[in-house]
């Protein structure tokens, strides 16, 4: 019988009207006479860095729609470790400047959390439809589910070009060793600290071994990752990107490391729509057809992406824990015998690990 998804966890332990009193008196000091109204938690907000909506009242312009970019409250058990706003605010910023991507226009930045609790930034709101992540855009119901299927694949070429343009345009200057061994021990540490004095993952430790064996012969070359890439951070206007939000993991890696994380969540969804019962969006952002339209974008042909799209796997096994180790914390739901069960897509990562998991993609799409 079908089912739903657990509810979502809380995503924020801040009132929103303390936060207006607060940020109104922070804007009077950069422009005098300002109000805050309109402060709200968008649907989509995220689970680590919070986004806020604002208004600014003022006679210059009347009336400014913002968005407001919150590092999370340390008390509220935090995704990850540390949140640093200043690298959001000029990776932000330096996108704008150097490629042709939409993005935001930043226009503060403040790192001192006396004005708000936490290091924040601001930038200008873009209106437009983002895929939802709750009821995932795969299930029935939503507007890109029902969309054409050539609306969904102009959205999909779009999506691609982006990642292409963001990888060819922004300029790297290559550092000394491996930037993707540099990116796999990142989340290495990051595992470390989450699971310190809590159960471990048996999956996730078998997944970091399977890299290990299968890590690439030559990791090409390096680029500006954009990290959550994923069509749930992309403001669309009708089917074409008006913004690229949420560059909180943007990191320097391989082309591969974007690709498999843009296939890979797509998979999460699509995996969790059949297992409740939905056919999902099967013929949406296939493996093989990101992979063709990003090498006619670029010349370049990704390479070891059965690799890449199980390290995108893992890292986001290694945030899922974290997740349900919160909600653990707030006493939404209970530690089971098993913490590789609180891994949503658990079965998915242990069949990458097996081998299996792409020989059944058809199948699994069939049968829904």
């Amino acid at each position: 019988m079908a089912t739903t998804p657990r509810p979502r966890p809380r995503t924020t332990t801040r009132d929103p009207e303390e936060v207006a009193r607060r940020l109104t008196a922070w804007l009077a000091a950069r422009l005098p006479g300002a109000e805050v109204s309109g402060v709200r938690v968008p649907e989509s907000n995220g689970m680590s860095s919070e986004t806020l909506l604002f208004d600014i009242e003022h006679p210059q312009p009347p009336l400014r729609a913002c968005a407001l970019r919150l590092a999370a409250d340390p008390a509220a058990y935090t995704i990850f470790p540390v949140y640093d706003m200043a690298l959001q605010y000029r990776t932000m910023r330096d996108v704008a400047r150097h490629t042709d991507i939409p993005v935001p226009r930043v226009l503060w930045l403040e790192e001192d959390p006396a004005a708000l609790g936490a290091p924040f930034f601001v930038m200008e709101r873009v209106e437009g439809r983002v895929p939802p992540d709750v009821m995932p855009y795969t299930y029935e119901g939503n507007w890109l589910h029902g969309a054409s299927d050539a609306e969904r694949e102009r959205l999909e070429h779009a999506t691609v070009s982006v990642l292409a343009r963001l990888h060819d345009q922004y300029p790297v200057e290559p550092g000394p060793g491996s930037a993707l061994r540099r990116h796999v021990e990142a989340q290495r540490a990051y595992y470390a600290w989450l699971v310190d004095g809590l159960p471990r993952s048996p999956l996730i430790e078998s997944a970091f071994d399977w890299l290990e064996a299968h890590w690439p012969a030559d990791e090409g070359e390096t680029v500006l990752n954009w990290g959550d890439a994923r069509i749930g951070n992309i403001i669309y206007d009708g089917f074409e990107p008006a913004a690229v939000i949420d560059w909180e993991m943007a990191a320097f890696a391989p082309r591969e490391v974007d690709l498999g994380w843009t296939v890979f969540l797509h998979r999460f969804f699509q995996d969790l729509t059949v297992s409740f019962g939905q056919r999902g969006l099967p013929g949406f952002l296939r493996r093989d057809a990101v992979e063709d339209r990003y090498a006619a974008l670029t010349g370049h042909r990704p390479r070891d992406m059965e690799f890449y799209t199980l390290y995108a796997a893992l890292r986001h096994a290694i945030v899922m824990l974290r997740v349900a180790y919160r909600q653990i914390h707030f006493g939404e739901t209970g530690m089971p015998d098993d913490p590789d069960r609180l891994i949503l897509h658990h079965a998915g990562l242990a069949a990458m690990v097996q081998g299996t998991y792409w020989a059944g993609i058809a199948t699994r799409d069939d049968q829904a």
